[in-house]
């Protein structure tokens, strides 16, 4: 991996729809590939995802409070 020098932001903004697949074909292809030579983007990435595990933990109830 790179140290991110030509960051995407475009792939970053991308990031939350790709965790969830919700991206089409072509655009989870590019961000996959942006994101094995990119270190800036994988972190982030990892972020995401973490963030998105645990808002699978949230029940409705847990929200109200």
């Amino acid at each position: 991996m790179s140290a991110d020098p030509g960051d995407d932001r475009h792939v970053r903004l991308l990031l939350g729809a790709y965790v969830l697949d919700a991206l089409e074909a072509e655009e989870t292809c590019r961000v996959a590939r942006h994101l094995q030579g990119c270190d800036g983007c994988a972190r982030v990435y990892v972020e995401v995802a973490e963030a998105s595990a645990l808002l699978a933990l949230l029940r409705a109830e847990d929200l109200r409070e």
